[in-house]
């Protein structure tokens, strides 16, 4: 008789998931260690010490460049969220129709273009508007990042929404809910575990974007990644270790407290 395939249990494939796990994660631990080393040198440990969250601390560049960071991420999450939402809504709650797969691939078209594409067309448009405006702000950032985050929010909003059963949304309605009403008490609450993950994902792919931000900033405008980028080739020093273990540490929380969150929800 022959052997049953299972392709979930194939040679190799326990020991290829932990190499890649090991290869992953060991330059993160790297980072994380030596963020706590008390010497300058990157390479030869001295000591545990706090020294250089300190001094990451005590560096304005740092605080307020943070500080522009979440400004940036919290409304472009938020903006991105909701219209991620009315276009998971419009494109789900709908019978299909020509033209529909169309619109989920110009939803997603970010995610299908290299980002570098996309930086360099706000670039051009938005030195246009600079021009014409005179306005320079931080407008700018906030809506390419909001552009950019959409399809982030989007996914995970969509994915709930079709998991939802209709059928609860139709008794509403065959009990004389007004369609507000319906979305409100009934659509709302069952979809709240997707717009959680899609504003958590928007937001910390808002809060270490590079390639857009770097592209599309005036000057003096530095958010986090792009400040740690400028430093980086100066010198990487503990220092840099320091703010990424402390961003690691709160995308961790971030994650944890969704978590718990949705998991009370659903």
């Amino acid at each position: 008789m022959a052997k049953r395939f299972d392709v979930r249990r194939q040679n190799g494939f326990v020991s290829l998931a932990i190499l890649c796990f090991f290869l992953l994660y060991l330059p993160i631990a790297t980072l994380v260690v030596y963020a706590f080393n008390d010497n300058d040198s990157l390479a030869i440990w001295k000591g545990f010490s706090l020294r250089w969250f300190h001094v990451a601390w005590s560096n304005g560049l740092v605080i307020e460049s943070s500080i522009r960071s979440f400004q940036i991420a919290a409304v472009a999450a938020l903006l991105a969220t909701i219209s991620a939402t009315m276009a998971a809504l419009a494109t789900t709650r709908t019978k299909p129709y020509r033209g529909l797969t169309f619109k989920y691939a110009f939803i997603n078209q970010p995610l299908m273009v290299p980002e570098i594409v996309t930086a360099v067309a706000l670039l051009i448009v938005f030195s246009r508007i600079k021009i014409w405006t005179g306005y320079s702000g931080l407008g700018y950032l906030v809506a390419a990042h909001t552009a950019f985050c959409i399809p982030f929010a989007y996914l995970p909003i969509r994915a709930r929404l079709e998991s939802m059963d209709l059928a609860l949304e139709t008794a509403a309605a065959d009990l004389y809910a007004t369609r507000w009403k319906t979305f409100r008490h009934v659509t709302l609450p069952l979809l709240w575990p997707g717009i959680l993950a899609g504003l958590m994902l928007a937001f910390v792919v808002s809060l270490d974007d590079v390639v857009i931000t770097e592209f599309v900033k005036s000057g003096g405008q530095d958010t986090l990644p792009t400040y740690m980028l400028g430093q980086i080739r100066r010198g990487v020093t503990p220092e840099i270790n320091a703010i990424s273990t402390a961003f690691l540490l709160l995308s961790i929380g971030i994650v944890t407290a969704f978590f718990f969150v949705s998991r009370k929800r659903t």
